[in-house]
């Protein structure tokens, strides 16, 4: 079973989207190994998206997922990388598949309601980032 992360964030947890997401979740096979809701302050969050630091949207992003709880997971499934990433469709939801949960529950391109790692290596950094390993089940 291959692991991967992702955030419920916080427009989705603002707009009563946790539950429906979680539910989703579910329905598709992925098993829960770790979750938490957090509040991430701003420095937590330029962190964790440290790779983004001289990208232009870096300040609006680290803003944004400070600016509310979120729900931070690790999902377990085959291949759950990939399979976590279709679910979520494309970073913007106007063009994301119908039936996706950014297509689903995003607002805009920078509050996409969900997040998910893109290769084992950043599963890797980003798990650790949230969770150690005792709480991972």
């Amino acid at each position: 079973m291959e692991r991967t992360f992702a955030i419920i964030k916080p427009n989705a947890f603002a707009d009563g989207n946790s539950g429906k997401i979680l539910s989703r979740i579910y329905e598709e096979g992925f098993a829960v190994v770790g979750l938490k809701k957090l509040y991430l302050s701003q420095v937590e969050a330029e962190g964790f998206y440290h790779v983004h630091k001289e990208r232009p949207f870096f300040a609006e992003l680290t803003e944004f997922m400070s600016s509310g709880p979120c729900i931070v997971m690790v999902l377990g499934a085959d291949n759950a990388i990939k399979k976590w990433r279709d679910l979520m469709g494309a970073t913007n939801p106007a063009e994301a598949a119908e039936g996706t949960l950014r297509r689903e529950f995003g607002t805009s391109l920078g509050e996409n309601a969900t997040h998910g790692s893109d290769a084992s290596e950043t599963a890797a950094f980003e798990i650790g980032y949230f969770f150690s390993g005792l709480e991972l089940l």
